[in-house]
C-alpha cells in the first residue's frame, strides 16, 4: 500500500507491528490535551486513532505468542479505550475525534470483493466486526464527551491511499456507529457525491471537508458555497459545518503547504462559515 500524490509519487505506508500484549498503563493523550487547552479559551478537540486501526493495521505483523487469535486483541483494544476516554474526560476534555481509516478504505468497491487473505470476509469485517468494535470501545463513555469520526483516505506529504465515494458504507456508517458527528473528506472527485448524506439521521452532524489540506491552491468562496448548497439537498443545512478535508500535518513531514497557505485556508473557512451559518 502506498501514499500517492497528484504527481504520481509513491510513499510506502508504514505498518504497525505487535510483539506483546497491549496494555493501557497511563493516560496517553491527556498531556497533549492539557497543553493545547492552556493556549486557548475555545473548545479543544483531541484526535485519537479509531479502534479499527489497531485491530486491522498490523495485518500479518502480530505475534502469535501474544495474540493466538484476534478475540484477545479485540478485548485489549476495547479495554484501552474504556480507560483512555474517562481519563480524557476527567482532565476536562469534552471533544474527541476518532480517525477512521479502514472503513474509508472500503469505500472503494474493489476492496469488498471476496478475498482469502488472512481468511477474512471483507463484508463481514466492514458491516459486522468494525461497527461492533467501535461501539464496544465507546460503550459507557462519559456523557460529557462528544465523539466525532473522521473518515480518512490517507494524508502524508500531500499523498493519499484510497478513493471511492461513501455509497458502499453510508447506511452502516451513519446509523450503526454510535458517534455524534462525522468529518468527511470531500476535497476531490475521489470522494464521490453528496448523495450518501441522505442516510444521516437528524440527531447527527456532518463537517464537510471541502477545503484541501493537501494542495496549496486557495479555494474560492463561491465554489465552497455552491458545494455546501449541493450537500444541503440531501441533509439539512443546520446539520452541516465546514473544515479542511484532513489535517495539515497528519504525519511529521506534514503536507506541501507553507504556514501562510495554511492560515489563508483557515481564514477562508471561518469567513465562509460566518457568511453561510451566521
Amino acid at each position: 500500500m502506498f501514499f500517492i500524490d497528484d504527481q504520481g509519487h509513491k510513499i510506502a505506508v508504514p505498518l504497525i507491528q505487535i510483539h506483546d500484549r497491549l496494555r493501557w498503563r497511563a493516560p496517553i493523550h491527556v498531556d497533549d490535551f492539557t497543553f493545547v487547552r492552556s493556549l486557548t479559551k475555545h473548545t479543544v478537540k483531541i484526535t485519537i486513532p479509531s479502534p479499527t486501526i489497531v485491530y486491522t493495521a498490523a495485518g500479518d505483523h502480530i505475534s502469535k505468542a501474544a495474540y493466538p487469535d484476534r478475540d484477545r486483541l479485540r478485548a485489549d483494544v476495547v479495554d484501552a479505550y474504556h480507560k483512555e476516554l474517562p481519563a480524557l474526560a476527567g482532565a476536562g476534555c469534552r471533544y474527541v475525534q476518532l480517525d477512521e481509516v479502514p472503513i474509508a478504505l472500503y469505500c472503494d468497491p474493489k476492496r469488498l470483493e471476496p478475498t482469502s487473505r488472512q481468511g477474512t470476509d471483507p463484508r463481514k469485517m466492514l458491516f459486522e466486526v468494525f461497527p461492533k468494535l467501535i461501539n464496544d470501545a465507546l460503550a459507557g463513555r462519559p456523557a460529557s464527551l462528544h465523539v466525532g469520526m473522521h473518515l480518512c483516505r490517507g494524508n502524508n506529504q500531500s499523498g493519499w491511499i484510497s478513493e471511492g465515494g461513501y455509497d458502499p458504507v453510508a447506511e452502516m456508517l451513519f446509523n450503526q456507529i454510535h458517534v455524534d458527528s462525522y468529518f468527511l473528506e470531500y476535497d476531490t472527485a475521489r470522494a464521490g457525491t453528496f448523495e450518501p448524506l441522505r442516510f444521516v439521521p437528524k440527531n447527527k452532524t456532518v463537517v464537510l471537508g471541502i477545503v484541501s489540506s493537501k494542495l496549496p491552491q486557495l479555494e474560492s468562496k463561491d465554489e465552497l458555497k455552491r458545494r455546501i448548497d449541493e450537500a444541503a439537498k440531501y441533509i439539512d443545512l443546520d446539520q452541516l459545518a465546514l473544515s479542511p478535508q484532513c489535517g495539515f500535518a497528519s504525519t511529521a513531514p506534514g503536507n506541501k503547504l507553507t504556514p501562510e497557505q495554511q492560515r489563508a485556508k483557515l481564514r477562508l473557512i471561518v469567513e465562509v462559515a460566518r457568511e453561510v451559518w451566521g
